[in-house]
């Protein structure tokens, strides 16, 4: 069984970018993400509606990163301390070696290669620091771009469940994505 261990917090460093924990500086900028209709519109959660619900969002990651039972990371551009999107493992299954990454990213720095450079730092860590055996992505089928980033970093399409979650009154499918440590 694997022991995952997030203190301390393990900043990230790429290239570009710093990953960081995220705090409550960083309210408005989570609050510009997960409200931000087009940012969430494959993720099926319930849109942030107020600086308390993004608050609230936060103490979630703290609460996850305590218990080490999920990470996420704030994505800075060097020399700017300002959130621009979010990456982490979620849903950690230790006994199978294996977590969820997802990853969001402010439109305005999209289509920049941010988002790859995130996941190859966060994949390393998964990989080489926690001990994941795979990680898996899971993301909705019309979601092209994500699919496309995937791919770019090596991650095999897995599977394609058929309405295989319920939100909001309907049926939704999900792609499932992965990548195992060789």
């Amino acid at each position: 069984m694997l022991t995952i261990n997030f203190t301390p917090f393990p900043n990230l460093e790429t290239e570009r970018l710093l990953l960081r924990r995220v705090d409550n500086n960083d309210v408005n900028e989570i609050f510009t993400l997960r409200s931000n209709v087009e940012t969430m519109k494959y993720i099926p959660r319930p849109l942030v509606k107020s600086i308390e619900d993004a608050l609230e969002h936060i103490a979630m990651i703290d609460s996850k990163i305590e218990a080490n039972e999920g990470i996420n990371w704030a994505i800075t551009l060097k020399g700017n301390p300002k959130l621009i999107g979010i990456i982490g493992h979620y849903r950690i299954k230790p006994e199978h070696f294996r977590a969820e990454i997802g990853y969001m990213l402010l439109p305005e720095f999209q289509g920049k290669g941010i988002i790859s450079e995130a996941i190859k730092k966060a994949v390393d860590y998964g990989f080489n620091v926690m001990g994941l055996h795979s990680i898996e992505a899971i993301i909705d089928p019309e979601n092209t771009a994500s699919a496309i980033v995937l791919e770019k970093n090596n991650f095999v399409k897995e599977a394609h469940l058929k309405e295989n979650e319920f939100y909001e009154g309907r049926f939704l499918d999900t792609v499932i994505y992965s990548l195992l440590n060789k």
